[in-house]
């Protein structure tokens, strides 16, 4: 299929003058002089650069990847027509039928940007993290430089050293078990479909550790839990995780609240105030935790 570069540009451009800032979580301000929202704003959204998508907006820019049209689908809050829209336009199939845990519906995307006050997190039953807000990112860190099929909390938790640091070390086994349990659950519920034996193979020829934990064969539907994360600046808080199911339970709502009686409040009011900037140059490339550490960890 080829792809149209001047429609595909039209149906960008329109779309993001159709959002409106607060739609997504962010101030209007009295000085916005563009409709709807800012390139930029819908880069940072997307997770790709403000060149790159500049370059789409002008019809000049290479075509995207099926993972990059997944992100600006969910950027623009674009619905299921409008997404397969997207996609044709950029010379992609759309997905086949509806594809388990692959789109964050609008609605639950306009739930996410609500909750400013908290972290959350949206994750796909494999544990792909589809979309946070911007409490969430200042909590567990930016995915933006993260390439998309590397945006996956077990994938990060058994190949990225610096993930584990943001927990307890004593507390790192009953997270590798965790996370194992969950993906092995939502392994058997999707009959071991083709991403989800992708996933289990990717990680099994990465990780002699997650291996050895997969032939256990334990299973644990992680639903909610209390969790320790090591900030870099604010230093230890204590959450409760929450988990929200969707109905056909592909994908999760992760709110991470403060326990009664403890000082969580005080550190999530003192995080909104440093944001995500304090969090990368504390440390540098760290990124979401997992489902009890942000779901499950």
């Amino acid at each position: 299929m080829a792809m149209n570069r001047d429609e595909l540009a039209d149906f960008l451009r329109r779309s993001r003058e159709r959002l409106r800032p607060e739609e997504v979580g962010l101030p209007s301000g009295p000085r916005r002089r563009t409709p709807g929202l800012r390139r930029e704003e819908v880069s940072r959204l997307a997770g790709m650069s403000a060149d790159y998508y500049m370059r789409l907006e002008q019809a000049r820019g290479p075509q995207p990847s099926v993972q990059m049209l997944a992100a600006l689908s969910r950027a623009l809050r674009l619905d299921e027509d409008g997404r397969d829209h997207l996609y044709l336009l950029a010379g992609h199939r759309p997905p086949a039928g509806r594809q388990a845990g692959s789109h964050v519906r609008p609605g639950l995307l306009f739930l996410l940007d609500r909750l400013s006050d908290t972290p959350a997190q949206i994750l796909s039953d494999l544990g792909d993290l589809l979309a946070q807000n911007t409490l969430a990112e200042a909590l567990f860190g930016c995915v933006c430089s993260v390439s998309p099929p590397d945006r996956n909390i077990v994938w990060r938790w058994f190949t990225d050293p610096v993930v584990r640091a943001a927990y307890p070390e004593d507390e790192q086994e009953h997270y590798n078990r965790v996370h194992v349990a969950d993906l092995r659950a939502a392994f058997a519920r999707r009959g071991g479909d083709a991403p989800a034996r992708a996933l289990v193979a990717r990680l099994r020829a990465a990780s002699p550790e997650f291996a050895e934990l997969w032939d256990r064969h334990e299973v644990a539907v992680r639903r909610g839990s209390r969790m320790r994360v090591l900030h870099p600046e604010i230093g230890l808080l204590e959450l409760d995780c929450e988990t929200l199911l969707t109905p056909s339970e592909d994908q999760r709502v992760l709110v991470f609240t403060p326990p009664p009686g403890t000082a969580g409040l005080d550190h999530l009011r003192l995080l909104g105030l440093l944001g995500h900037d304090s969090f990368v140059r504390a440390r540098p490339g760290l990124g979401p935790a997992a489902p009890d550490a942000a779901a499950g960890a």
